[in-house]
């Protein structure tokens, strides 16, 4: 694949956030001047050739007007459902596309190039994972061994090709490289990075708006 090939991506942003709470979904609160959204989309553009947005219906109106540059659509009910709407949005020239979540503001344009890289490099998808640094048990009681764990991450990239056709049958994941996976394609795992927390309980916010005031700093 020549190095050169459009690269877009898609951010998923259409949850409502019931999990999280609070009249407004998560991914519109703000942090240090800027939406959570907008720290994501700000980074995949700055990582790739296009970014597709992937939002509720309702907050789809007057969108690109915040959003400048960017190609916005409204989501389905599921993750999946929203990533194959990001996808049929997705130019065809596309040789490469990226899937995040906007709810991780603080990953950074070299995890999007580790991932991006080795799709280049021959793979059919790449995930970032972290090793597991607390002890885990089952909720049995037994422990598990985390050596042999690792968490994933988005950005997450894969060959467009390959994600259009596994999407065609409208499957249903909380993760696509476990799609490509199941239809023997080949997944490599790149180093993702330890502050990529996901926005889940409102006592991250605190801990994002630090992470991203070093950045901008």
């Amino acid at each position: 694949m020549p190095a050169a090939a459009p690269v877009w991506t898609i951010v998923v942003a259409a949850g409502n956030g019931t999990r999280f709470g609070g009249e407004v979904p998560k991914q519109f609160l703000e942090i240090s001047g800027r939406t959570v959204l907008t720290w994501s989309v700000n980074t995949a553009a700055s990582a790739t050739d296009g970014v597709v947005v992937v939002l509720p219906q309702q907050h789809l109106a007057g969108a690109e007007q915040f959003l400048e540059g960017v190609t916005c659509v409204a989501g389905g009910d599921t993750r999946s459902d929203s990533v194959r709407a990001g996808l049929a949005a997705v130019p065809q020239d596309a040789a490469v596309v990226v899937v995040h979540d906007a709810a991780r503001p603080v990953a950074s344009a070299a995890l999007y190039g580790r991932a991006i890289a080795a799709i280049h490099h021959g793979a059919d998808a790449a995930t970032p994972v972290v090793s597991v640094v607390d002890t885990i048990r089952t909720v049995d009681g037994q422990m598990v061994d985390r050596d042999k764990l690792r968490a994933v991450q988005t950005p997450q990239a894969f060959r467009a090709s390959i994600l259009r056709r596994v999407h065609e049958s409208e499957p249903e994941a909380t993760d696509d490289a476990g799609l490509i996976a199941q239809a023997a394609g080949t997944v490599v795992t790149v180093a993702g990075e330890r502050w990529n927390i996901k926005l889940t309980e409102p006592a991250d916010l605190a801990v994002i708006a630090g992470l991203l005031n070093e950045q901008i700093q």
